[in-house]
């Protein structure tokens, strides 16, 4: 089992019921350290009952996570082939987002690897499943923030911008945007034009509404009534040339002054909105995504993925994790629009 590329809240409840749901099949269960590149040289540590103990509320990875990608490294999957054989496992569990299910699909569906997929991201863009773990807290984080920010928006007559993640989503934008009563929220998906922006923030203020809450997703390109977007503010390459986005509120904020001339502020929540304690949901989900995971390991199951559809714990094929990304649904960005 391992766990792969960025963290979230409820990855140790879901090795916990990996673990635990695997124990009780009369399986040994071998914890593979720091992702993908953990098999790769071979770093694992025995897992069992006693070691997942006291772990369900914690945050974070107890195996550690990487980026690692077995496809583009030198005789990286030749290296994970060899170390599962001399390992000894039947399979692999793999716990992760698009990078790490897409590397999972792959070596599966090339290399007939014996594999399982459990989705989790705070972005909640896998495909084949209504939610991913990480999720609910990602959103209970940013509704709080957006909580204290009202009244110190309110107390200096101010717009706030914050900046949530989701990459090329907004998931957690539209989500906590609602909950947390945001006046405007940008998503990639639909994106707004900064001038109707302005025009709502000085709608707000010439009903006598002097703050504004502006929450824009990490993926929202700027963008004007001409049509003319564009592409999403990018911090920097990681090692395998993929974007870290993250930036775009500062834009946000100086065309919505620009525009407006009202004092504004930004605030980027970054990556306290992936740490701490899982909330209760998170938790729930997890358990039973891992538990799902267990069965379908127990059974040969290769190839498929844990998922959620409504109230239910199902399986689907891995290809359906990576074939397509989940975009947030009109319907939740229209809701935003009308109550803003």
């Amino acid at each position: 089992m391992l766990t792969g590329g960025g963290d979230c809240p409820g990855l140790n409840a879901a090795i916990r019921a990996i673990v635990r749901g695997s124990v009780a099949k009369g399986h040994e269960i071998v914890g593979i350290r720091q992702g993908w590149r953990g098999l790769a040289v071979r770093d694992t540590e025995p897992l069992d009952r006693r070691a997942v103990a006291g772990t369900l509320p914690r945050g974070g990875t107890i195996l550690g996570t990487s980026s690692y990608d077995c496809f583009r490294e030198e005789g990286g999957v030749a290296l994970v082939r060899e170390s599962a054989e001399e390992l000894g496992l039947d399979g692999v569990v793999a716990i992760g987002g698009e990078g790490t299910l897409g590397i999972a699909q792959r070596l599966h569906a090339e290399l007939a690897f014996p594999v399982v997929g459990v989705p989790k991201t705070i972005d909640n863009d896998i495909g084949g499943t209504d939610v991913t773990i990480g999720f609910d807290t990602a959103v209970h984080v940013c509704t709080a923030a957006l909580d204290r920010l009202h009244t110190t928006a309110e107390s200096h007559n101010r717009v706030m911008v914050v900046e949530v993640m989701g990459r090329n989503t907004g998931w957690i934008a539209a989500a906590a945007g609602i909950a947390g009563g945001a006046d405007v929220i940008l998503v990639p998906e639909v994106p707004m034009a900064i001038e109707d922006v302005a025009d709502h923030v000085i709608a707000r203020h010439e009903e006598g509404k002097d703050f504004s809450i502006v929450v824009v997703a990490e993926g929202y390109g700027l963008t004007r009534r001409s049509g003319e977007r564009d592409a999403p503010v990018v911090q920097e390459l990681d090692e395998y040339g993929y974007a870290r986005l993250g930036g775009v509120a500062r834009v946000v904020a100086d065309e919505i002054e620009r525009l407006t001339g009202f004092d504004t502020r930004v605030t980027v929540l970054g990556h306290v909105q992936r740490g701490g304690t899982p909330t209760a949901r998170d938790r729930f989900v997890a358990t039973r995504l891992g538990l799902r995971a267990a069965q379908l390991a127990d059974q040969g199951a290769w190839g498929r993925m844990a998922a959620v559809r409504g109230n239910e714990i199902v399986d689907v094929p891995l290809a359906d994790a990576v074939d397509a990304r989940r975009d947030v649904p009109r319907a939740w960005i229209d809701a935003g629009r009308v109550v803003a």
